[in-house]
């Protein structure tokens, strides 16, 4: 990644360089964590579990115990990183899926998929803005291949990865004069647990999912462009669809 004027400055001024991504503790969160801590940056990975999880002994790793849905304590916790460092880089990555007839889930799970799935990012990003504006930062949000169609069976879904799509557009557009980049990562099928509450997961072909390194590595493609350069999505699909229904 091109150092821009304002990462010297910070770097002159004794601050440490830190990303902060969501959902950190498995999956997505934990490959983009890995794959960003090896580009030198300081990683606040926010989880609510990181029993087991092999960054918590990594050095420049710093585990934030914190459920997104617990907004007092995600700002709070946002706020204290931004006074002690750089933040140069924000993941929204944290997500939940339920999946089924939409008469079928409760108010509590679509209550859950939206403050996970959008209040968080739209909540965090609010929080971090000025910061991200004054170090020309990245925002970059983990959404979805739903948020571009159709999505029986994950209609609820859908509709929080279509506004966490539209609103990294319209951000996008309102910050990009700031020097501030936005970017939307869409994966399709992945390897991860967020099928763990539905009635299928991945197909056993190993091209019919894809692996959360994989995505992790679409993340840091954005990352390396030429400063004055944004790639603002990036569409990822294993090469053939393939489900297969739990017993």
């Amino acid at each position: 990644m091109v150092k821009t004027g304002k990462d010297k400055q910070a770097q002159a001024q004794g601050q440490k360089e830190a990303a902060i991504i969501t959902g950190a503790s498995s999956g997505i969160g934990l490959a983009v964590s890995k794959a960003i801590g090896a580009m030198g940056y300081e990683v606040f990975g926010v989880g609510r579990d990181f029993a087991g999880n092999p960054l918590w002994q990594q050095e420049g790793f710093h585990p934030v115990v914190c459920d997104v849905m617990d907004t007092e304590k995600l700002c709070a916790s946002a706020r204290q990183i931004a006074a002690d460092y750089c933040v140069r880089i924000l993941v929204n990555n944290a997500g939940v899926g339920y999946y089924g007839l939409h008469e079928e889930l409760n108010p509590k799970k679509v209550k859950e998929m939206v403050r996970t799935n959008l209040e968080a990012p739209m909540v965090l990003t609010q929080q971090l803005l000025r910061q991200l504006k004054k170090h020309a930062g990245y925002i970059i949000n983990i959404a979805s291949v739903t948020a571009h169609g159709s999505n029986p069976h994950g209609c609820a879904y859908g509709a929080t990865k279509a506004g966490l799509a539209s609103f990294s557009r319209s951000l996008f557009d309102e910050a990009r004069k700031y020097g501030v980049k936005v970017a939307a990562v869409y994966p399709d099928m992945a390897k991860t647990n967020l099928y763990r509450n539905a009635d299928f997961r991945e197909g056993d072909e190993p091209d019919a999912y894809l692996l959360p390194e994989e995505i992790a590595a679409a993340v840091t493609f954005i990352l390396s462009q030429r400063d004055g350069m944004v790639i603002s999505e990036v569409t990822v699909k294993p090469q053939i669809h393939r489900i297969k229904k739990r017993r």
